[in-house]
């Protein structure tokens, strides 16, 4: 048993730090998510400002885009060039897209200080990435209606997972130490 622990050492600790580092962020996010009542139809801030980067991102770009809160549920309506085309929800903020990403990084990491900066600067890609995925569903679903489950069920997610995927191979690959630490 103990030689099965020394083969499989680096992977369980690599699993350890990944769970120990996901549940609590994860405990620690939905303790801010439950500050807002959903029965209440209440947003959380990060997603309020999310919709609101994704309007300016539109606007600047000479697009009429309004957000609106939405009376029937916990959303935020997205209105473009006068129509209701998408709602952003909490799941679109991409929090727990982050938090995986951070995860990650940090159970496959070696020095402290190098990881926090690539968590800190990979969350903020990942954020700036998922207002720019908004803006573009919300000017293709205006367009193309038609293919709104190809476009939000496939295609924008692949987007966000595939940059996240990205990262993680750029973290492995250049930044992270762990081949030096195993050689």
């Amino acid at each position: 048993m103990k030689s099965l622990f020394v083969e499989y050492k680096p992977f369980l600790v690599f699993l350890a730090k990944f769970l120990l580092f996901y549940i609590f962020f994860t405990f620690l996010y939905q303790v801010y998510l439950s500050r807002f009542d959903t029965a209440q139809n209440e947003i959380d801030e990060i997603s309020i400002s999310v919709a609101n980067q994704t309007k300016v991102l539109l606007t600047f770009f000479g697009h009429e885009a309004t957000i609106l809160k939405n009376p029937n549920d916990p959303s935020l309506k997205i209105l473009y060039k006068g129509k209701y085309v998408s709602r952003m929800i909490e799941g679109c903020n991409a929090v727990s897209v982050i938090i995986l990403f951070a995860a990650f990084v940090f159970a496959f990491s070696v020095k402290l200080k190098r990881t926090f900066v690539y968590i800190i600067i990979g969350a903020f890609v990942i954020h700036v990435l998922n207002v720019v995925r908004i803006a573009l569903l919300t000017y293709a679903l205006y367009y193309y209606p038609e293919y709104e489950s190809v476009l939000h069920g496939a295609v924008f997610p692949l987007f966000i997972y595939g940059v996240v995927f990205l990262l993680w191979v750029l973290w492995v690959m250049k930044f992270s130490g762990y081949d030096k630490r195993t050689s």
